[in-house]
């Protein structure tokens, strides 16, 4: 059996097959996974907020897109991907609970997915897949022998991306 690695909400981890890479609870938070097919070399990251320069505090730099994926990506450099052979699966971003009057500031879930698809586009790496929206839950994981991306929901079932 392979390791699997447990990524916490902000938080990301690295490793490469036969690993497996899983986070759990991803509600307005995105989960994304970055892979490199040919070393089989990943990252997952548990993205919480989109921007570091709006927060009071960003002494944790996973929990932001714009500071977590390039942080990923370079320790997956180090494990030996090539940035030219990376890919994206992201997922996540839901819209959990319902206001009134839906101000920007609290639609945190899309707010989270426009900026994880702003910095992987100005890493340009590309998205292959995306499971983003709704109102529901997902547990995600990235299996590194494969670069297969597992999530699983209470509601909507499972599948694989």
């Amino acid at each position: 059996m392979s390791e699997l690695i447990k990524v916490g909400m902000a938080d990301y981890k690295v490793g490469r097959a036969p690993a497996s890479l899983i986070t759990y609870g991803l509600g307005s938070c995105i989960g994304i996974a970055i892979y490199d097919p040919a070393t089989k070399v990943g990252g997952l990251a548990h993205i919480m907020l989109p921007d570091s320069k709006q927060a009071r505090s960003s002494e944790n730099p996973a929990k932001f897109a714009d500071t977590a994926i390039p942080l990923m990506v370079n320790d997956m450099i180090k494990l030996g991907a090539s940035k030219m052979r990376l890919r994206a699966k992201i997922a996540g971003g839901a819209q959990m609970f319902t206001f009134s009057n839906l101000t920007d500031i609290m639609r945190i879930g899309e707010r989270n997915a426009e900026s994880v698809r702003i910095v992987l586009k100005a890493l340009d790496i590309s998205i292959i897949a995306d499971d983003t929206g709704g109102n529901y839950g997902r547990t995600v994981e990235l299996k590194l022998d494969s670069g297969g991306f597992r999530i699983k929901t209470i509601d909507k079932g499972e599948k694989e991306l």
